[in-house]
């Protein structure tokens, strides 16, 4: 009897040295207890404070990366004479929005043939804007490292026959994360063409663009925002998906409107052109200046086109 009381009373005792360890191993990773690694104590060292668990450090240091990317953003708004830095845009769904056809975009048997959607907006409620560039005349370097300094995303649409004296200036954009798509090799006002020469403009450029920067668009853009059925038709059939055409645009002195409104809104595609003094009275940047001063003041955020795709 005795012999069993005393197995009773070890058992117990080793129990309890279990408990005991496993609470003090939690409380050591969920809480770092062992403040400062000196073997256990609970206490910190006289002048030391004790480590933070593992997620709030990691939240510090999100919160302190984030601080250093504002400071970063206002110091180049700064050296491009913004008055305000870009507002960041959110996060961009990991579901993508269904994109449809514009009412009234639509060409005779669009859902039928399958055909790429003729669009201006992206279906969101953030306030959220995309900025599009066409053709390719003007290759301002100015404006390249304007827009990687502040990080502006942005979309360009090439013609091959403005594009093709300086293939390495779309390539530095390219590196920097920019989407080169489709604004045929020519453009010309593709309904005035047959099928077949609406097809060697659209699909001859998808393959300067193949060749030139290794991959097929799946956007296109139709020159001066006119088409046809048989526009679609040649582009679905050289690997394109959607025809993203415009709601409103912006120039070095005004933004022009699709809207009866006259404003921007949610989603808005915005185009603009590669163009210099020569065009215009002023340069790229100056267009980006009175872009960025509008969407900002409106509490608009660029976002880039591609993610919502």
């Amino acid at each position: 009897m005795q012999l069993v009381r005393q197995n009773e009373k070890s058992g117990r005792r080793q129990t309890s040295y279990r408990v005991a360890a496993a609470a003090l191993a939690a409380c050591a990773l969920a809480s770092g207890c062992a403040a400062g690694g000196d073997g256990g104590s609970a206490q910190p060292a006289p002048g030391q404070q004790p480590l933070q668990a593992p997620p709030a450090r990691a939240l510090d240091a999100y919160a302190g990366k984030l601080k250093a990317e504002r400071a970063r953003l206002v110091a180049a708004a700064k050296r491009w004479d913004l008055a305000k830095p870009p507002l960041t845009a959110p996060e961009p769904p990991a579901r993508k929005p269904h994109i449809a056809p514009r009412k009234g975009f639509e060409v005779d048997d669009q859902r039928e043939l399958g055909l790429p959607p003729v669009f201006t907006t992206i279906p969101t409620k953030q306030k959220i804007v995309f900025l599009t560039i066409d053709d390719g005349a003007e290759k301002d370097p100015e404006f390249l490292r304007m827009m990687s300094d502040l990080k502006i995303p942005y979309t360009a649409f090439l013609s091959d026959y403005l594009a093709k004296d300086d293939y390495g200036y779309f390539k530095k954009m390219q590196r920097a994360g920019v989407s080169l798509n489709n604004h045929t090799l020519h453009h010309p006002y593709l309904p005035g063409l047959s099928y077949e020469g609406q097809k060697r403009e659209i699909c001859g450029m998808q393959d300067v663009i193949e060749k030139r920067y290794g991959k097929r668009p799946t956007l296109f853009r139709p020159p001066y925002g006119n088409y046809n059925q048989a526009t679609l038709k040649a582009a679905k059939s050289c690997g394109v998906k959607y025809a993203p055409i415009w709601n409103a645009e912006v120039f070095v002195d005004r933004l022009d409107y699709r809207e009866w409104d006259r404003n921007i809104h949610p989603g808005d595609i915005i185009l603009t052109h590669f163009r210099g003094r020569e065009d215009w009275k002023g340069t790229m940047p100056d267009m980006i200046r009175t872009f960025m001063k509008y969407v900002t003041d409106k509490g608009y955020a660029v976002a880039r086109l591609e993610d919502y795709l």
